[in-house]
């Protein structure tokens, strides 16, 4: 079986007893980045053996892996951080283990768009998930689509390309679209800041101050 286990945003409590389980009965976990993975291992005592699995080697290393499950192993995936497959690695060994009948199973857990959209203050009853835009052929065209979907949408983007992002969204959305920048989430820098797509602009105004992962959640068009 493939396990695919989300692993915590920021604050490494934030795993499940289940995955921590998981994680220490498998005979091997593919991690995006090895060091990283290594850190939340020691944290809880997990001695289970790594290997690199990520968007540069996926291609390559794939079908390896699901003829190692198709006989009898039991492999579980972690990204850095949230669910393996959200904007992270993990969709095409997903969709092989699929293909080649071999049993995928998902933990529940974090995600960083969930509790930065719950937060925000904007409606979340209907959502539109965008993740990360394209960073030049085709941004403006998904831009100008999201500005006017009705329900509130989801982006992620970096630090250094957070304000050309909020005046993006200005030239489609208008300069008072309703907006919150989510940042560190669960760390002990976490920020949220609501306001106006205009007030964003001002408040994020020297991009160099900003740090950490970012979550944009902007209101629909009313």
């Amino acid at each position: 079986m493939l396990h695919v286990v989300p692993t915590p945003i920021g604050n490494l409590e934030d795993i499940t007893l289940r995955a921590i389980r998981i994680l220490k009965e498998a005979d091997l976990v593919l991690a995006e980045d090895t060091r990283t993975t290594k850190v939340l291992f020691q944290k809880h005592g997990i001695e289970t053996p790594l290997r690199a699995f990520h968007a540069h080697n996926e291609h390559g290393v794939t079908q390896g892996i699901v003829a190692q499950l198709q006989t009898g192993a039991s492999i579980a995936l972690v990204s850095d951080a949230g669910t393996p497959g959200i904007s992270d690695p993990g969709f095409l060994l997903i969709r092989a283990c699929v293909q080649g009948g071999v049993q995928v199973e998902c933990l529940p857990g974090a995600t960083a768009f969930v509790p930065a959209l719950v937060a925000s203050g904007l409606p979340c009853d209907r959502f539109h998930y965008e993740g990360f835009l394209p960073h030049k052929k085709g941004r403006q065209t998904r831009l100008k689509y999201l500005a006017t979907l009705p329900n509130t949408f989801v982006l992620y983007e970096s630090p250094h390309r957070l304000l050309r992002c909020i005046e993006e969204l200005m030239a489609v959305c208008g300069p008072e679209r309703r907006a919150c920048v989510a940042r560190e989430l669960s760390k002990l820098h976490e920020e949220l800041h609501r306001g106006s797509l205009d007030e964003l602009r001002a408040y994020f105004s020297d991009a160099s101050k900003v740090r950490g992962e970012i979550a944009i959640v902007v209101a629909g068009n009313e």
